[in-house]
C-alpha cells in the first residue's frame, strides 16, 4: 500500500530535528511556535487529509494543508475551549447527539491534537499541485516539507486544466489561465513545467511533485503558446508523433478565443525544443472537427498499426501515430454510425445501417465521430436507441444514466482493461464534481458501467486526467487530477488556497466497493 510511506515522509530525513509520537505523527512540542498544531487524518491510513475544514462557532475557517495540518493561533483563546465543525469534501467527522460534526478542542501554544476523519470517497485525496502554501501550516509549525520548492513555484496562485505528458524522458506540464500574485490578470497563453519521472530521483508520486516552471524576468510563469492576436490560447490533446525524420515531436491543438466566448483561430501547434514554446504547424478552419482533442491521448495498435487514440471522455477519435498524420484532418477516423464522410448538422442525419436496419458503428475516414451531446439528441429524437449504441454510461449505484464531461482513458495492467476517468455534469450533489471510473475490453466499448469515486459538496473539480505515468504495483493504484473551483458550482464560499488549482487523487483498483472488473 502506498500510503505506508507515509511513515518514511512524517519520521525519515524530510523531518530531522522533529520530535516524532508513538504513532509516527511529527510533535512540535518544546519548540518555540505560537501556534497549536492540529492535524486531519485519515483514520483507515493515518495519513494527513488535504482540504478538510475547521470552522468555528463565530464563522472563522482553517483549511488543513498538504500535510492535513493547521498551524492555529488566535488571541484570547489559546488555553480556552474551541469548538470546530469538521468537514471535508469526500470525507466526514462522527456526529454528535445533536448532529453536529466536529470536535471540541483546548487551543495551547507549542501543543498539538489529531481529529481522525472518515473516507466517503473510494478515491483518496493525497495533496494539491498548484498554487502558493501547499505546505503552508506545517512550514508555519516549523516542520520540514518534501517539496524542493513548497511556497510559491513559478509566482503561480491558482491554475486551470491542467496536461501532461512524458517526451523525452520527463513529464511536461501544461495548464490553461495561470493566476499571479500581483495583480488579478495573469497568463492567459498557456503556462507550463517539466519534473522528473517517478525512479528518477524524484518523489514517490503519493508524496508530492516537484514542478520546475518555465519562468519569464520576473519569476512568473511564461506564456508556453504564445500564438499571436487577442484572446485566451487554450490547449489540449497533448502527445507526442514522429517526424519524417522519425523524431518525436510533442503537439497540441490549441484555440485562441475569447473566453467561452467566440474562437478566434484553431490549429495544431509543434513544440520547439531551442525554443521550448509551441508554434504553429497547421492552420484549421475553424469549423473543422477533426483534430486532436481530450485531455490525455494515448497509443494502441490494431492489425500492426499504431494509432494515437483521443478521448472526449470516450475514444471515439483516432490518426495514424506520425506527425504527418496528425497534421491532416483529412487522415482522421471517428468511431461512428454516421455514413462515411458525413457530418451531424443536427438535422439530417445520414446514418449507416446493414441490410437488417442496425447501426453500422465503425471507423471510418474523414467522419467525426458523435459527441455525447449529439447522441443524446439522436436518442431523444427517436432516431436509435440507447442501446444501440457502445457509449451508454450509468451509474451502478443510482441505476441513472451520465451526463459525461471530459476525462481520460487508457490501458491499466492490473485489470487488464482499458479504464475512463471523467466528471459528470449535472452531477449530484455538485453540478461538476461527481468524478466516475468504468473499465472496457477495447477502446470502442461498450462503456456501461460505471461508480462514483469522487464526490463535492457543491463545488466544481472539472477536467480530470488519469496520470498512467504514475500508475503503481502492476496499475493497481492510479492516479488522477482535476481542477478544484467553485465556478459552475452556485457556491458563493472559496476555498482559500485551494480554489482553482490541481488536486492529486489515488485510487486502488482492488477497492471491492468498485467492482470494475
Amino acid at each position: 500500500m502506498y500510503w505506508a510511506l507515509l511513515p518514511l515522509f512524517l519520521t525519515g530525513p524530510w523531518v530531522s530535528g522533529v520530535a516524532a509520537t508513538p504513532d509516527g505523527i511529527p510533535s512540535n512540542e518544546g519548540l518555540a511556535t505560537p501556534f497549536y498544531r492540529i492535524q486531519v487524518i485519515d483514520r483507515e491510513t493515518g495519513r494527513g487529509v488535504p482540504m478538510v475544514e475547521l470552522r468555528t462557532t463565530w464563522g472563522a475557517r482553517y483549511y488543513t494543508d498538504n500535510a492535513g495540518l493547521v498551524a492555529f493561533y488566535e488571541p484570547g483563546l489559546m488555553g480556552e475551549e474551541v469548538w470546530f465543525h469538521v468537514a471535508g469534501h469526500g470525507y466526514e467527522h462522527p456526529a454528535d447527539g445533536f448532529g453536529y460534526r466536529g470536535v471540541r478542542l483546548t487551543p495551547r501554544q507549542g501543543g498539538r491534537a489529531t481529529i481522525r476523519v472518515d473516507r466517503i470517497n473510494i478515491a483518496e485525496r493525497l495533496y494539491r499541485l498548484t498554487g502558493v502554501g501547499v505546505y503552508r501550516d506545517t512550514r508555519l509549525l516549523g516542520e520540514t516539507v518534501p517539496l524542493a520548492d513548497p511556497d510559491i513555484r513559478g509566482l503561480v496562485t491558482g491554475q486551470d486544466s491542467a496536461h501532461a505528458h512524458v517526451h523525452n524522458g520527463q513529464i511536461y506540464w501544461f495548464w490553461g489561465d495561470t493566476n499571479r500574485p500581483s495583480y488579478p490578470l495573469g497568463n492567459f497563453k498557456t503556462a507550463g513545467a517539466t519534473s522528473q519521472l517517478p525512479g528518477s530521483g524524484s518523489l514517490p508520486p503519493s508524496v508530492g511533485v516537484d514542478l520546475d516552471y518555465y519562468v519569464d524576468s520576473t519569476g512568473f510563469a511564461r506564456q508556453m503558446a504564445p500564438v499571436s492576436g487577442p484572446g485566451v490560447v487554450w490547449i489540449e490533446g497533448v502527445q507526442s508523433a514522429p517526424d519524417p525524420a522519425g523524431v518525436p515531436r510533442m503537439f497540441a491543438h490549441f484555440e485562441r478565443r475569447q473566453g467561452l466566448g467566440q474562437i478566434y483561430e484553431q490549429g495544431v501547434i509543434v513544440w520547439n525544443e531551442k525554443t521550448e514554446t509551441f508554434e504553429v504547424g497547421a492552420a484549421l478552419p475553424l469549423d473543422e472537427p477533426l483534430h486532436p482533442l481530450g485531455w490525455q491521448p494515448f497509443i494502441h495498435t490494431e492489425s500492426g498499426v499504431d494509432y494515437l487514440y483521443f478521448s472526449k471522455p470516450y475514444p471515439h477519435l483516432r490518426v495514424r501515430h506520425s506527425l504527418a498524420s496528425v497534421l491532416d484532418p483529412e487522415q482522421y477516423e471517428g468511431y461512428t454510425p454516421l455514413m462515411p464522410g458525413a457530418r451531424y448538422d443536427g438535422v439530417n442525419t445520414q446514418l449507416e445501417r446493414d441490410g437488417q436496419g442496425k447501426l453500422v458503428w465503425g471507423w471510418k475516414g474523414d467522419t467525426p465521430p458523435l459527441t455525447p451531446n449529439q447522441q443524446r439528441e439522436l436518442i431523444n429524437r427517436g432516431i436509435f436507441d440507447r442501446s444501440d449504441s457502445p457509449f451508454r454510461l450509468f451509474d451502478v449505484d443510482s441505476g441513472r444514466q451520465i451526463k459525461e464531461h471530459f476525462g481520460t482513458v487508457a490501458w491499466n495492467e492490473f485489470l487488464q482493461k482499458f479504464i475512463m476517468i471523467f466528471g459528470q455534469s449535472g452531477g449530484d450533489p455538485s453540478f461538476l464534481g461527481e468524478i466516475f471510473i468504468a473499465a472496457s475490453d477495447s477502446p470502442e466499448g461498450p462503456w456501461v458501467h460505471a461508480r462514483k469515486i469522487v464526490t463535492h459538496d457543491d463545488y466544481s473539480f472539472y477536467n480530470v486526467a488519469q496520470r498512467d505515468f504514475f500508475d503503481e504495483d502492476g496499475g493497481r493504484f492510479v492516479y488522477f487530477e482535476g481542477t478544484y473551483t467553485r465556478a459552475f458550482s452556485g457556491t458563493e464560499i472559496e476555498t482559500p488556497f485551494f480554489d482553482y488549482n490541481q488536486i492529486m487523487y489515488r485510487v486502488d483498483l482492488a477497492d471491492p466497493r468498485l467492482r470494475v472488473r
